[in-house]
């Protein structure tokens, strides 16, 4: 990248209507998508404090301390989202721009969304929003879609940048679109709506960025090839539809969202190593005051994945038990993974969510007496985006660029080798203690047995995990 993108020497009154002009444009060369351009409005937002925060939060948080290529951050994500939003604009446009009255003004609407949509994302990838804040405060409803949308106002705010109020409540309801569904209400270009992040049904090139990007990273190969969508989709109706050939291309994304969280997202030890995480920085919030950063923007934007280093290099004896966690991270002192098992088929209507109680009354009397502060019990849920329903069959196809007539495919019509089920529910316990591992192991078995009437785990925790004691 080069070592300035900053855009003062551009005159404010070109920002606005620079377009695709190369004199105005900022070119970056990124891993996966190539030379990207930066529109000179665009760098206005990249050029500050607010956006550079970015760089310090890693697209994929603790992942990296099991896939080390996995150090990329919401930075190049966020840029690399902002260049797809583009490239599918300028196909829209080229094929039917006259047709769907296509503005420029449309085209940096949708950039702007796409490089602004994790603008307020928190640290450590998703277990900050997820795991970290509804344990420190009770009925919080927060999430950084919502955030982005109070950082991109005061990031407009703070550094005076001139943007016409309707585009940017444009661009803030096209990062909140996969929110609210919010395409569905706009009677005017709402195809515009499902670009960035699609209410509708789920493709969006915020999914083609990090399925690449994250794949690329983690050293996997990644079937899914985003840019045959790009040049077999039209809208009709208001609507993106794909030509009816790349229905198995639109079934890659899924499934390579999908293959993506089980290998890598929900990987065992990722999870054990962000359940430290979270138990270190609650240890550490009421010191630290770490939830109290999403109430204002001014003070959101620095906080970042540097507040495990605060915590680890800090001498205060108050975040001593956080600094004892963090350290066991670094030493490779994990939660131990005792086991896990996927909930049967045809439980999942009736599936209770499984707690550390559940195993502690499983346990068989004699021996280690486990307490349920010993054990961590989580309950993860992969699918295809729809939970249980077929996301295919929310999308719309076209026969050829003659036709003007959309519709869904069922996957009956399709191959019998497409999966019956969309939506796996995985059950996992972790010990919190190495010498722990063979009574939760087994009070684990015998859950599964009182609930199930058999083990539905795949194979036993193996014995050298049982008989592993902390060094």
């Amino acid at each position: 990248m080069k070592a300035s993108l900053k855009g003062e020497d551009i005159p404010s009154h070109v920002t606005a209507s620079a377009g695709d002009d190369r004199r105005f444009l900022k070119s970056v060369h990124d891993n996966v998508h190539g030379n990207m351009y930066l529109d000179p409005l665009s760098l206005k937002f990249i050029d500050t404090e607010q956006f550079q925060r970015l760089r310090d939060l890693k697209q994929l948080g603790m992942t990296y301390l099991v896939y080390p290529g996995a150090v990329h951050s919401r930075f190049e994500h966020s840029l690399g989202v902002y260049w797809l939003a583009n490239k599918a604009m300028d196909k829209l446009k080229r094929y039917q721009g006259l047709e769907l009255g296509i503005e420029q003004i449309d085209v940096q609407t949708v950039k702007l969304a796409g490089l602004l949509h994790d603008v307020g994302h928190g640290p450590f990838s998703h277990m900050f929003e997820r795991e970290f804040l509804p344990r420190v405060v009770n009925g919080l409803k927060w999430s950084h879609e919502d955030m982005s949308l109070k950082m991109t106002d005061y990031i407009v705010d703070e550094h005076n940048i001139d943007i016409d109020p309707e585009n940017l409540k444009k661009v803030k309801d096209m990062i909140n679109a996969s929110e609210r569904s919010i395409s569905t209400s706009f009677k005017e270009k709402s195809f515009l709506y499902d670009i960035v992040a699609n209410g509708r049904n789920g493709i969006d090139v915020d999914k083609f960025d990090y399925i690449s990007r994250d794949s690329r990273a983690c050293g996997l190969g990644c079937n899914f090839q985003f840019r045959r969508l790009f040049e077999n989709m039209r809208v009709i109706d208001d609507e993106i539809c794909y030509r009816a050939k790349e229905y198995l291309t639109v079934h890659k994304l899924f499934s390579s969202r999908a293959d993506l969280h089980r290998t890598v997202y929900m990987h065992p030890k990722v999870k054990a190593i962000e359940l430290m995480c979270v138990d270190a920085m609650i240890k550490a919030n009421d010191y630290l005051q770490i939830a109290s950063f999403i109430d204002d923007p001014a003070q959101y934007w620095k906080l970042d994945d540097t507040i495990l280093k605060t915590i680890e290099t800090s001498s205060h004896q108050e975040l001593k038990e956080s600094r004892d966690l963090i350290l066991r991270i670094r030493r490779r002192d994990l939660y131990q993974f005792c086991n896990q098992f996927a909930v049967p088929k045809d439980r999942l209507d009736h599936f209770k969510v499984a707690t550390p109680q559940d195993i502690v009354c499983s346990q068989r009397s004699g021996g280690i007496t486990l307490k349920e502060e010993d054990i961590i019990v989580t309950n993860v849920k992969i699918d295809l985006t729809r939970g249980r329903e077929n996301p295919l069959e929310s999308i719309k196809f076209f026969e050829d660029f003659a036709s003007t007539e959309k519709f869904s495919i069922k996957d009956d019509r399709i191959s019998h080798l497409l999966p019956a089920c969309y939506q796996d529910m995985i059950v996992r316990v972790y010990a919190k203690k190495p010498e722990l591992v063979e009574a939760v192991s087994e009070a684990f078995e015998n859950f599964q047995m009182r609930t199930y009437g058999m083990k539905t785990q795949v194979h036993g925790t193996p014995n050298s995990k049982k008989k592993r004691q902390r060094s």
